[in-house]
């Protein structure tokens, strides 16, 4: 379990194909406080921990895993890291799971005052869960939902980037075009499963 404030920025080191794919990430963590078979959530994925070094770890990603998210599996790709939540931890965004719901592409990235303006799309299987001031994790930063907008070519939500987001997340170098990892809320999900039954 996550909240989707990002604690680290890693970076991808190597990439191995050996069956499922091993993923170096180099970071700041002091790994000697990470155990092996400990969940770190890289950009949104929750992710197992099965080997590491001084100053960095390696996890093992399925191809599910890399057929369901953006495109961050590359040597030099900068990574949004959180470790998992112990209890008592403060929770600071929201309640986060670390499951990729989809992929959301970039529609525009525009300053406003000190922050960007940022407006994803996303598939229409998603769509039903986005919210005006609901919760929305994209590359597994928590962030709060500004407009949604749902048109003939599908739903596109804006997100306000402020200063700081920009600063401690890869958020603060999204472009047009890009593809990000969105996790819906949890408690979205759960709602609309209860509003599937009591329809039957």
């Amino acid at each position: 379990m996550f909240t989707g404030i990002v604690t680290d920025i890693g970076s991808v080191t190597s990439v191995e194909t050996r069956g499922d794919t091993r993923v170096v990430i180099a970071t700041a963590y002091d790994t000697a406080s990470i155990d092996l078979g400990a969940s770190i959530a890289c950009s949104g994925v929750c992710l197992t921990v099965v080997e590491k070094g001084p100053d960095w770890f390696a996890v093992d990603v399925s191809a599910e895993t890399i057929s369901r998210t953006a495109d961050q599996w590359t040597t030099g790709q900068r990574l949004n890291l959180e470790r998992a939540m112990k209890l008592g931890d403060e929770l600071g965004g929201h309640i986060v799971t670390g499951h990729v719901d989809g992929v959301g592409h970039v529609v525009s990235v525009t300053e406003e005052g000190g922050s960007h303006r940022v407006f994803v799309s996303v598939p229409s299987d998603l769509a039903p869960f986005m919210a005006t001031k609901g919760s929305v994790t994209v590359d597994g930063v928590s962030l709060t939902v500004n407009s949604v907008e749902d048109g003939a070519d599908g739903t596109v939500f804006g997100l306000n980037i402020i200063p700081h987001t920009a600063a401690v997340t890869t958020l603060g170098g999204i472009t047009e075009g890009q593809r990000v990892n969105i996790e819906i809320d949890v408690l979205a999900r759960y709602l609309q499963r209860m509003e599937h039954y009591r329809g039957r």
